[in-house]
């Protein structure tokens, strides 16, 4: 910072002082993200043809190890799974037991693939959280068919809003979108609960639909509370409270939480607004306060409803219900 300070005026002043520090406070030197440049850029070629986009787009995964992106949709007489490459070219679509998708998640090792869904329909497919094989083969159910409830033994669900599954084979499951149940699980990898949090209501480990789940390198998992309008941040062993950031979300609450690939920030849908924010992400130990370090504005009425982040690239999808289309941004 320069100022070019007349030889008239003397320094030693209160006067100038004061004028100095109002200066400074006006741009808010003390915040290190004020100002930063544009952070992503819409992929204009992505995909090829967007035609194949029938019904209303819920949500998008990436498969960064073999360069797939799946993409649930809702309609009537449409394929409910899209499956296309990395560069945007369609490839395949699948149907089967799925009724209404909300989420989806895909776990992708070195020797196995595989594709979670959540089905929040009410027929005979929904209230479940179930996993594909990539190519559509159904391999287990989660939750009772048809069947909402908020039973462990036998495990029900009432319209589950996403998934996320560890290599460890260990589930996270934010349950539901509306319904009867206001909570996060913990499954482990042969379905049974590890442990529960979560009651309908505003204090502290409750919530008013918990939107979407993911994990941090720090054992913590993130839960977008939508509408309290906070994040929670919960022990992913213990299930303990560590947390919660409300301050960047008064215009309207997160939707959808996905961290970086370098895991420096959080990539946040905000539906209402049309805007992904984007927030600085805390280290190890205290999450502190909620910095938004930038946003990416989109086009009114596209209503980004899941995102979804490839590890390897750094390229976000973008799953808007308003658009009925997927989007892609790849970083600068």
């Amino acid at each position: 910072l320069i100022l070019l300070i007349p030889p008239s005026w003397d320094l030693a002043t209160n006067g100038y002082l004061f004028l100095y520090f109002q200066f400074l406070k006006a741009f808010d030197y003390s915040s290190p993200w004020k100002g930063q440049q544009q952070m992503y850029k819409l992929d204009i070629g992505w995909p090829k043809i967007p035609e194949y986009f029938t019904g209303q787009t819920f949500c998008v995964a990436v498969d960064s190890l073999h360069r797939l992106v799946y993409v649930g949709q809702r309609g009537d007489n449409v394929p409910k799974v899209l499956v296309f490459s990395e560069e945007g070219y369609f490839l395949y679509s699948w149907n089967n037991t799925v009724e209404m998708p909300h989420g989806i998640f895909v776990l992708s090792t070195a020797t196995d693939s595989s594709v979670w869904i959540t089905d929040v329909g009410t027929g005979k497919y929904g209230h479940t959280v179930k996993q594909y094989s990539p190519s559509g083969k159904l391999m287990q159910v989660l939750g009772t068919p048809g069947n909402a409830g908020s039973s462990l033994i036998p495990l029900q669900f009432d319209q589950p809003s996403e998934v996320f599954v560890e290599e460890s084979g260990d589930i996270y499951v934010v349950d539901g979108d509306g319904g009867m149940n206001n909570r996060l699980l913990k499954l482990s990898n042969d379905y049974k609960e590890i442990w529960l949090t979560g009651t309908n209501g505003t204090g502290i480990g409750q919530f008013k639909i918990p939107h979407s789940v993911t994990l941090d390198p720090f054992g913590r998992v993130w839960v977008a509370d939508r509408d309290n309008k906070r994040i929670q941040v919960f022990d992913k062993v213990t299930g303990e409270w560590l947390g919660s950031w409300s301050s960047c979300f008064s215009e309207d609450g997160p939707y959808s939480v996905r961290f970086t690939a370098n895991y420096k920030y959080l990539i946040v849908a905000q539906l209402n607004l049309n805007r992904l924010a984007i927030l600085a992400a805390p280290p190890v130990g205290s999450i502190g306060d909620c910095i938004m370090v930038n946003t990416v504005q989109l086009a009114d009425e596209t209503k980004p409803h899941l995102v979804d982040v490839d590890m390897k690239s750094g390229a976000v999808y973008v799953a808007e219900i308003g658009a009925q289309q997927v989007q892609k941004y790849i970083p600068l």
